[in-house]
């Protein structure tokens, strides 16, 4: 489907909804002084130590072009739609978070990577990630980041207080699907009474949708999220609230935290970042305790990032070997060991830096999991319109942990979501 750019305007944010082509009278020239390649990015999505390089000795390969970064805080996605709706102040390069999809109605905001010959370095990436920058109409219009794959992260400790395997092999044996990780849950509990396996099961149906093959619409417009195996995801999640494997923490709340601190939360599936943002931030006296697995229920990606040259660049090619020098396989690397952002080309993954084993995780090499995870990430087609339907199901969701009937709650979210696509022309 080619998403008309009226039914995405009403999508994008309040102070975007002039349309990045139709409002505003500011400058058509990008930010910064004539030898300087702006970049906006928000905190800890590139690696600070290339950036400053760039800023301090010029970008390699553009010969008198120097980088500018600027990290914006808050509503970044509301800033940049702001900034490209008014024409003016707007950067060389953006950033964009694993959502580019909703870009695609406005594609002619950005150049097209084909034009510089992006389509030369496709073999270095993986594919499914390749393929979520490309426009239904064939336009590259980001380029790829960092991705998350998921794994089965757990305490080594308190497994075995519960008899229960440590090796990752026999542990990702034991629990091949999600039934075998509730049964999983349900062990643990004879040992250790409150346990659980997820914050919430918001967290639940966010990783089960990952490992899907598709979402909730089809390219060419159709809706689909009402089909069973979306219910069944929906259900997944109901079932392990039921049977008192969450701990119902409030997405954002301090308890996410404590559910990892208390030991609560013996295992979990997780992106590859979630180790960093929960465990080794939140607990690092567990150091030493942690293991990863493969996953039940296979292999998913939660999150990743982009980079977008915007049409008002004041030299697109200076730009173009901007991004494409930070995220080279050998700078992905980099990022991995700076900033932990797992890298989108598989030819990282045999670094001898990313073979490293972790101390976090009792020296193992996290790689050898979270690497094949990530190759067997799905192509899964992703629609402008997933924001307005990912925060209804999630909406529902919480009511479900709050005591809401299952039933009634999937169908108010379907209801809710026919009248918000119908509103918005999408259907």
């Amino acid at each position: 489907m080619t998403v008309s750019r009226r039914r995405f305007l009403a999508l994008g944010a309040g102070a975007a909804a002039g349309g990045f082509g139709t409002a505003g009278c500011g400058s058509q020239r990008s930010l910064g002084d004539a030898d300087e390649i702006t970049l906006w990015t928000w905190d800890r999505s590139v690696s600070d130590e290339l950036v400053a390089r760039a800023e301090t000795k010029g970008i390699p390969g553009a010969q008198g072009f120097r980088l500018s970064r600027t990290n914006i805080g808050g509503h970044f996605n509301t800033k940049v739609r702001t900034a490209l709706a008014g024409k003016s102040l707007v950067p060389d390069i953006i950033g964009i978070n694993s959502d580019v999809a909703t870009y695609f109605p406005n594609q002619d905001v950005f150049v097209d990577l084909n034009d510089f010959g992006a389509a030369g370095l496709k073999s270095r990436y993986l594919d499914w990630k390749w393929n979520e920058c490309i426009t239904p109409e064939g336009r590259m219009i980001a380029f790829p980041m960092d991705t998350g794959p998921t794994g089965l992260f757990y305490r080594a400790d308190l497994l075995q207080e519960a008899g229960v395997t440590t090796d990752p092999k026999e542990l990702a044996a034991r629990a091949p699907d999600w039934d075998g990780f509730i049964a999983l849950g349900k062990e643990l509990r004879k040992s250790q009474e409150r346990a659980v396996i997820c914050p919430n099961i918001r967290h639940v149906w966010s990783i089960r949708l990952g490992q899907l093959g598709s979402k909730f619409m089809t390219q060419d417009g159709r809706y689909i999220g009402d089909r069973d195996e979306l219910r069944e995801a929906f259900e997944l999640a109901y079932r392990i609230g039921r049977d008192g494997l969450s701990a119902g923490a409030p997405e954002g709340s301090p308890d996410l935290y404590g559910v990892i601190t208390s030991g609560r939360q013996p295992v979990g599936i997780g992106a590859v970042w979630w180790g960093l943002a929960f465990p080794e931030s939140a607990a690092p006296k567990t150091e030493g305790k942690w293991r990863v697995a493969d996953p039940p229920g296979g292999s998913g990606n939660v999150g990743g990032s982009f980079l977008a040259i915007t049409k008002y660049s004041k030299n697109p090619e200076a730009a173009y070997k901007f991004i494409t020098w930070l995220q080279s396989p050998e700078n992905q690397v980099k990022a991995f060991t700076e900033m932990s952002l797992f890298p989108s080309s598989p030819h990282s993954f045999t670094r001898p830096e990313m073979r490293e084993p972790r101390p976090f995780y009792g020296g193992q090499r996290t790689i050898e999991v979270f690497g094949p995870s990530a190759r067997r990430v799905r192509t899964v087609y992703k629609s402008p319109y997933d924001r307005v339907m990912d925060p209804v199901f999630a909406a529902e969701l919480a009511n479900v942990e709050s005591g809401k009937n299952v039933d009634t709650a999937w169908r108010d979210a379907q209801n809710t979501i026919e009248r918000e696509l119908t509103r918005e022309g999408a259907i």
